[in-house]
C-alpha cells in the first residue's frame, strides 16, 4: 500500500495552521505540523493520530535559514506545501509605527514564505504533483489606515506567489494563493495589539459572524484536493459582514 502524501504546514500550532492541518489529515495527507511552539505542535499531532490520521511535529522557526535547511532534508517528496505562519503586529501609523514591527511582519510573512518555498521545492516538483499555498490576506490587495507594515508584507507574500507561478510554469507544482479577509482566532489580534484584550475584542466588535479558522482551513483543502490540472490562482475569503477591508457592516 503507496504511503500518504506529505502535507507541510507551518504555523500550525493555532488557528488557520492548526485548523488546516486537521482538515488535510482528515483528507488522507501524512502531515508535518511546523511552529516555535513545540508543546502545541506536539499536543495537535497526538489530537490528529487519536483521530485515526497521520501527523508529526517540527519545532521550526520559518525565520531561521539554516533550521529550515536542515528541516527540508528529511524530504525526498512533499505533495502540499502551506505557508500559514505570518501575522500582524501594531496598528500605528506609518509616521510613528514601530520599524521592528515592520521588520519582524516582512521576515515572518515573506522571508518564511520564501524560506520554505526555496528549501521544499525540489521535493515538491519530485513528487510529480506538488501544490504550494501562500496564505496571504486581504491586506495584500488593499490598504488601509494603521495597516502599513502588515500590508506592506502581505502585499510581498502576494507577490511572491504570483511571481512563482510564472516561474515555474510547465513544472508538475501549483501555487495557491489564499487571502482571507477578518477572521477570528483566539490569537490574531491578540498578537497584533500586544496581548491588549480590549483592543482585540474592538476588531470584531458587532460584526455578525467573522469568518473562523475552520472556515478557512475547508477554502485551503478545498483548493489543495481539486484536480491537478486545476490551479486555483487566488481565492479571496471574507465574511458576508465585510464588503471590503475598509467597509464592514457593524450591528450597534
Amino acid at each position: 500500500m503507496p504511503s500518504a502524501p506529505i502535507a507541510v504546514v507551518t504555523g500550525a500550532s493555532s488557528g488557520i495552521g492548526a485548523a488546516t492541518a486537521r482538515q488535510l489529515a482528515a483528507s488522507g495527507y501524512r502531515v508535518v505540523l511546523t511552529a516555535r511552539r513545540k508543546d502545541r505542535i506536539e499536543a495537535l499531532a497526538e489530537e490528529i493520530t487519536a483521530a485515526g490520521h497521520q501527523a508529526m511535529p517540527y519545532a521550526l522557526d520559518v525565520t531561521d535559514r539554516a533550521a529550515v535547511d536542515e528541516f527540508a532534508t528529511a524530504f525526498r517528496s512533499v505533495a502540499v506545501l502551506v505557508n500559514n505562519a505570518g501575522g500582524a503586529l501594531g496598528a500605528d501609523p506609518v509616521a510613528t509605527a514601530d520599524p521592528a514591527d515592520w521588520r519582524r511582519m516582512y521576515e515572518t510573512n515573506v522571508l518564511g514564505t520564501l524560506n520554505l518555498t526555496q528549501a521544499l521545492l525540489p521535493a515538491l516538483t519530485a513528487s510529480g504533483d506538488g501544490t504550494i499555498v501562500v496564505v496571504s490576506s486581504t491586506a495584500g490587495h488593499g490598504t488601509y489606515e494603521g495597516g502599513g507594515g502588515y500590508v506592506a508584507a502581505k502585499h510581498g507574500s502576494h507577490v511572491l506567489a504570483e511571481t512563482l507561478r510564472l516561474e515555474i510554469v510547465g513544472t508538475p507544482v501549483r501555487v495557491i494563493e489564499i487571502a482571507p479577509g477578518m477572521v477570528r482566532t483566539e490569537e490574531f489580534a491578540l498578537t497584533r495589539f500586544d496581548g491588549d484584550a480590549e483592543k482585540a475584542a474592538k476588531v470584531y466588535a458587532g460584526v455578525d459572524a467573522p469568518l473562523t479558522a475552520s472556515d478557512v482551513a475547508e477554502t485551503i483543502t478545498w483548493a489543495v484536493t481539486r484536480p491537478s490540472h486545476v490551479n486555483i490562482d487566488l481565492l479571496v475569503v471574507r465574511p458576508r459582514a465585510q464588503a471590503s477591508n475598509t467597509k464592514i457592516h457593524r450591528q450597534p
